[in-house]
């Protein structure tokens, strides 16, 4: 299975509860912090919920 690289490039500071709950289940804690996760539509939609303060690139397998 393909695998993305997440990086938190904005604060969920002033943003609801629930989007900084979706950054650290991603396991997002800190400003610059980058995971590298499996592409499965789990993943993608929370992805999609906090598109805005993400920026997300392929990595070759």
């Amino acid at each position: 299975m393909a695998k993305i690289k997440i990086t938190l490039t904005k604060s969920p500071v002033g943003y609801n509860k629930k989007q900084r709950t979706i950054a650290e289940s991603l396991g997002l804690g800190k400003m610059h912090s980058s995971v590298i996760q499996e592409d499965t539509p789990d993943i993608m939609g929370k992805v999609h919920a906090i598109a805005h303060l993400l920026t997300v690139e392929k990595v070759a397998e």
